[in-house]
């Protein structure tokens, strides 16, 4: 295919400015603000690790028998 026989599309404008003389400058600083206000989502927040998780810090109850004293020291 050649580039010089393909017809260009006409498109609708994004922005139109209907009413007053707007400087290059203002029409600058218009298509900032849309393109800021526009963009992705924000990205899903991350699970919490096990090692961070607030339960971390609360001792488990032990029931009163025989090398239990042994098993509070042991990991989960």
């Amino acid at each position: 295919m050649n580039p010089s026989s393909v017809e260009p599309v006409e498109t609708k404008p994004l922005l139109r400015i209907v009413r007053g003389d707007a400087t290059p400058e203002e029409i600058a600083a218009l298509v900032a603000v849309v393109a800021s206000m526009g963009g992705i989502a924000p990205a899903k927040a991350k699970p919490r690790s096990t090692w961070a998780h607030p339960a971390r810090g609360h001792r488990e109850v032990h029931r009163h028998s025989v090398g239990t004293w042994r098993a509070s020291g042991l990991p989960r």
